[in-house]
């Protein structure tokens, strides 16, 4: 295999977690009784641009199918934070309804609709049907494609070249990053700014985030490498803003290298930052997977002990991370009863793998358990707020990244 980016040879496994389902390929309950298909789930870092990475076995279009299950608007959290950035993004470029607003993997309209509320014209790009025809709904403009420089031409002959293209947690899952970061050269204007939110591999290195590892996310991403990636397409990134999302991320902004912009100060700081943080040292990732198996015993063994005891464990929310976490620790309906999640389009499902029911989060109450392990554990404070009932009957929630704490 070689790198998605620079073409070299890797040579160097970051992280091994066994064989795993697509993450987000969530069960009916007559699926149960079918074959179900595994990859590989391992990470390689490359040499010479430190572009961490999965093993080329699973395509995008086996990944995010037309039922596809993740629909952003599940969380209140992740709608403020995409109504703050509307509304921030809007002053800065002082967009209006003569601009024209391009959103890259616009899933269920959690964001463009903000647009579209100050009439904005804006378009989404959206592979999925399930989470495209939620947006059509709210009269956000879709074009049911993945994005890549074919698109993007489509795009320029059509006269839609866009003052804004912004792209929310997509970067990391284009299985062709360079094609990906050229088609955002070609469909952006002369002037135009591209950002991209993505989650932080300094975070993912410093905090033990293993469990965002799975098929779905392609690239694990570092400053230094967007950097490089967006330098080799005539891009540059002028500014960057470090932020709590997903459990640290990152959001850039990128324009053409000759727009005449200089790069902020923040640049340096977080290049800095992961120079310092040993991300472009083998030595860094060399140590990582002790540390990733250490999440899981911690977690067997809790869960091992609270059988024994006689202790019921549930869990909330069916998100990627958690089926990454359950498939690599080998967690079945024996140890852990049921996941409860907030969407409906995963309620009445498996997870896969697992096969661990997915029910509302109205079975927190019915069934009363000793304890709610929090899959999600970037949004745990939600998930404490909206079910802070559970202590009435001496309940206990848990998150086991970075570590196993009982809050």
């Amino acid at each position: 295999m070689k790198c998605r980016h620079c073409g070299h040879p890797l040579q160097h496994q970051f992280l091994d977690l066994g064989f795993a389902p697509p993450s987000n390929a969530y069960l009916r309950s007559e699926d149960l009784h079918m074959p179900e298909l595994y990859f590989p789930l391992k990470l390689h870092v490359c040499e010479h641009c430190w572009l961490v990475q999965t093993e080329d076995y699973s395509r995008s279009d086996e990944l995010f199918t037309a039922d596809y299950a993740y629909f952003s608007s599940t969380s209140s959290g992740w709608m403020k934070h995409a109504a703050d950035y509307c509304h921030i993004i809007s002053e800065r470029l002082q967009l209006d309804e003569n601009s024209f607003v391009i959103e890259v993997a616009s899933n269920d309209g959690y964001l463009l609709k903000n647009f579209v509320e100050v009439s904005i014209p804006c378009l989404g790009i959206e592979p999925t049907d399930s989470t495209a025809e939620v947006a059509e709904s709210l009269g956000i403009p879709v074009r049911r494609e993945f994005f890549g420089q074919s698109l993007a031409e489509q795009l320029v002959s059509e006269g839609r070249q866009a003052d804004l293209i912004l792209g929310n947690n997509v970067y990391a899952h284009v299985p062709d990053i360079n094609d990906f970061t050229m088609g955002l050269k070609t469909a952006l204007k002369p002037t135009g700014t591209i950002t991209l939110e993505f989650p932080h591999l300094l975070n993912l290195i410093q905090l033990n985030q293993f469990d965002t590892v799975y098929h779905e996310h392609y690239s694990y991403l570092s400053l230094y490498t967007v950097q490089a990636i967006f330098a080799a397409t005539g891009l540059m990134v002028y500014d960057v803003e470090q932020l709590p999302t997903h459990g640290g991320s990152l959001r850039v902004y990128g324009c053409h290298t000759d727009a005449g912009r200089v790069a902020s100060q923040n640049v340096g700081v977080v290049l800095e930052a992961e120079a310092a943080a040993g991300l472009r040292e083998l030595a860094t990732y060399q140590a990582f997977q002790q540390r990733a198996d250490r999440v899981k015993n911690d977690l067997l063994f809790f869960l091992l002990e609270q059988q024994r005891a006689g202790k019921s464990v549930a869990a909330y929310g069916a998100a990627a991370k958690g089926n990454t976490l359950l498939n690599y620790a080998g967690v079945k309906p024996d140890l852990l009863s049921f996941v409860c999640d907030a969407a409906a389009a995963k309620q009445h499902k498996f997870m896969p793998g697992s096969h661990i029911p997915i029910l509302s989060p109205d079975a927190i109450e019915q069934q009363k358990p000793d304890f709610v392990v929090i899959l999600p554990w970037n949004i745990s404070e939600e998930v404490m707020r909206k079910n802070a009932n559970i202590r009435d009957w001496g309940g206990r929630f848990v998150t086991a990244v970075p570590e196993l704490k009982i809050l």
